[in-house]
């Protein structure tokens, strides 16, 4: 019996032959929900197209990708056109897209949305409540599946970086109906621990469905009140949740996480060294100041010549001294002036002046002067003062003079 025997490639080129000749499928409009979106470094886009019954692979050039009037993102229901054909080395059929236009909003994709403005109207994503990155961490919290790839990225690129760093692993779901409660009870409980400096929250890539645990409202907002920094590093650079939003800081991939969160042990010990130069040049600074005031001090007159200093100071006191002492016999000799005036006046206003001139001043018997006959009476006692002394009398008589007058 004769058999014809294929090999693998025969029969990828041989199907691919008849899929190029298919008049239908060199120039097809297909409609359905992007799902897995991947853009290439080189430009080249590349994601899944499906419906609720099947799914296919797409790929878009650059060529053609450059010309697109809006940016693709999961959960985005489009309308493609170009051919399908067959990728030789895999045996896979996909559509090589040329043209891309909106179709609407797939559910997943309307639900994000409307979370997404929801938050951002309360504030949630707002500069003003993120809370800063340790620069310096002692421990950091790893909140993702304990099998998955994004946990081996991240424990492998930090140990790289600073093996000193400790790193505390809380294994979640990260895709199903229950990843997010998980999740958000995660980073509760790594709050009430309290002991981790910094937490990485996130997972690999995949399509928006896998992801959905991290657009979660529930996530969101654990994140958002939670007292600890929360690094996000959910799938791939081009997949952005809500947890991106809402975290204190984005991190494009888990492996890029690590390089946020974990400083480099060298960096580290270029900041110590840096750090203790600086302290040494300001210590010598000051050394070096201080050395200079004493050399300045050490070399000023008075240092250099003591006793000449105390001389100019001796005779400056002794100046003063001379000034004092003219100014107290001045003040003595003014007040000296002024009271001899005033004995003067009172002498010559004292009644003791008149005695001298002949006159007498007569008393009664209580000391007190008279100077009318009306004060005494006959037999009185009286006492007559003279300049030289005091003479004791009785009044005898009272004689009134008469009064004169001139006519």
């Amino acid at each position: 019996m004769n058999r014809k025997v294929f090999t693998v490639s025969h029969v990828n080129s041989y199907i691919k032959s008849l899929i190029d000749r298919d008049y239908v499928l060199s120039n097809i409009w297909v409609e359905g929900e992007i799902s897995n979106f991947k853009r290439h470094s080189s430009g080249h886009i590349y994601f899944t197209l499906k419906d609720k019954d099947g799914a296919i692979s797409c790929i878009m050039f650059r060529s053609s990708a450059a010309s697109l009037l809006f940016n693709p993102q999961n959960g985005m229901n489009v309308v493609v056109k170009g051919s399908v054909s067959v990728y030789e080395k895999s045996g896979q059929y996909q559509i090589y897209v040329n043209q891309m236009e909106k179709k609407g909003i797939g559910a997943l994709y309307e639900e994000y949305e409307r979370l997404k403005e929801k938050l951002e109207r309360e504030g949630l994503f707002l500069q003003e409540y993120k809370k800063a990155i340790p620069s310096f961490p002692k421990v950091v919290g790893i909140i993702t599946s304990p099998t998955g790839a994004a946990i081996r990225d991240i424990i492998q690129v930090s140990k790289r970086r600073n093996p000193n760093i400790q790193l505390v692993v809380y294994p979640v779901l990260v895709q199903g109906e229950k990843a997010a409660a998980d999740i958000a009870q995660a980073i509760n409980a790594m709050n009430q621990w309290g002991k981790a400096d910094l937490l990485i929250v996130g997972r690999g890539g995949g399509s928006l469905e896998d992801l959905w645990a991290f657009n979660e409202e529930i996530v969101a907002r654990a994140i958002f009140q939670s007292d600890i920094p929360v690094i996000s590093a959910v799938g791939h650079e081009t997949d952005f949740t809500i947890s991106d939003f809402v975290a204190d800081l984005r991190a494009p991939t888990p492996s890029a996480a690590a390089e946020l969160a974990v400083p480099l042990l060298k960096d580290l010990n270029i900041r110590i060294v840096n750090s203790f130069k600086m302290i040494n040049n300001i210590i010598e600074d000051k050394i070096s100041l201080g050395r200079d005031k004493l050399y300045n001090i050490n070399n000023s007159i008075p240092f250099k010549r003591p006793l000449n200093t105390i001389y100019e100071k001796q005779q400056y006191l002794d100046n003063l001294e001379k000034i004092l002492d003219n100014r107290i016999k001045q003040i003595l000799e003014k007040k000296k002036s002024s009271l001899v005036k005033e004995i003067q006046t009172l002498e010559a206003l004292s009644p003791l002046n008149t005695l001298v001139r002949g006159y007498s001043i007569t008393l009664n018997s209580k000391g007190h002067n008279i100077s009318s006959i009306t004060e005494l009476k006959v037999d009185d006692s009286i006492h007559v003062k003279l300049k030289d002394g005091i003479i004791d009398a009785t009044v005898t008589g009272i004689q009134k003079e008469e009064e004169e007058f001139n006519v």
